[in-house]
């Protein structure tokens, strides 16, 4: 088979390593698919994503649809004369799109698929405490998530890691899996295995706020690996109040410890410097907070600065 021709999609980080990875290999990239440039900062000036700056610093041809069904958009497509497509990390494509090289189109998708389809495979396998993950490569099909299987590399999740990490170890992995594949199709080598059916999916869902509120009636471990499954972003958080004060605080990291609850759930105890809450069966300690509107700091620094006397979980 001959080289190529790519016309890659994606958007934030996660995409840029994948497309700097194929670039590193020589691949032909003839076209960058991207979204639109957006408000963003304190000025909501528009900003563009983090793989347009990257393809634009390397005198890549991107487009930025709106509607990936328009005409002028699918013409300008077309004009490409790609062979195939890779996406990471971008939208849900119409089958006008996908369908439309001769070789199709393949994704990387940050699970070990036919688990964790979804928006957010990397938050929800800390959150499920998943001890192994890893990254897919598929081609595109109708149902999203669903396509023949390529090639698959896992990644263990330590007790410890945090989402951030975990995106930043499947970004690396992710990158070289897509070369291996682009590799595989261009040596006209490429496997393609149907996704196993199965009745115990995990799904990945998008992350909302309320995903995101803590519940304190949960044992230790599941408020554990939520918050360690949402940070850095977009955090798992709290409301404490204290007469009419109220506020908000997000969690970024905490730490098991070995006392146990005979008290309520929720009860905030600041000792010897360590903030303290109690869950259904155990305490965490409070390692990295951030009050509302306020920067992100460790604990022992908060507790100098802000007394946290006569506040408990609202």
């Amino acid at each position: 088979m001959s080289k190529q021709r790519i016309v890659f999609m994606g958007t934030p980080d996660f995409a840029v390593a994948t497309l700097k990875a194929l670039l590193d290999a020589d691949a032909n990239v003839v076209g960058v698919i991207t979204a639109p440039d957006r408000p963003a900062g304190r000025g909501m000036k528009l900003q563009p994503s983090a793989v347009k700056q990257f393809a634009v610093e390397n005198g890549l041809k991107v487009l930025q649809p709106t509607n990936l069904k328009s005409e002028e958009f699918l013409t300008e497509l077309r004009s490409l004369e790609a062979t195939l497509q890779i996406v990471v990390a971008f939208r849900m494509l119409p089958e006008v799109v996908w369908n439309m090289p001769k070789h199709g189109t393949f994704n990387l998708h940050a699970s070990l698929l036919p688990q964790y389809r979804g928006a957010a495979p990397i938050n929800w396998a800390i959150i499920n405490g998943e001890k192994e993950t890893g990254v897919t490569t598929f081609f595109l099909q109708h149902q999203i998530d669903t396509g023949d299987v390529i090639f698959q590399e896992k990644v263990p999740i330590s007790d410890d890691m945090t989402a951030g990490e975990l995106h930043d170890e499947l970004m690396e992995v992710g990158s070289k899996l897509v070369v291996r594949t682009l590799e595989a199709i261009e040596s006209d080598n490429c496997p393609s295995t149907p996704q196993a059916n199965s009745s115990e999916l995990k799904e990945a869902p998008k992350i909302f706020k309320e995903t995101c509120q803590i519940d304190w009636n949960k044992p230790v471990g599941a408020v554990y690996n939520l918050i360690r499954g949402l940070s850095p972003y977009p955090a798992a958080f709290t409301t404490v109040s204290s007469g009419t004060d109220e506020l908000g605080l997000k969690i970024f990291k905490a730490r098991k410890t070995d006392k146990s609850n005979n008290e309520k759930t929720g009860i905030l105890l600041v000792q010897d410097g360590k903030l303290l809450i109690s869950c259904a069966d155990g305490w965490l300690e409070i390692i990295e907070l951030q009050l509302a509107g306020k920067k992100r700091m460790n604990t022992g620094d908060f507790l100098r600065g802000f007394d946290m006397s006569g506040y408990s979980i609202a």
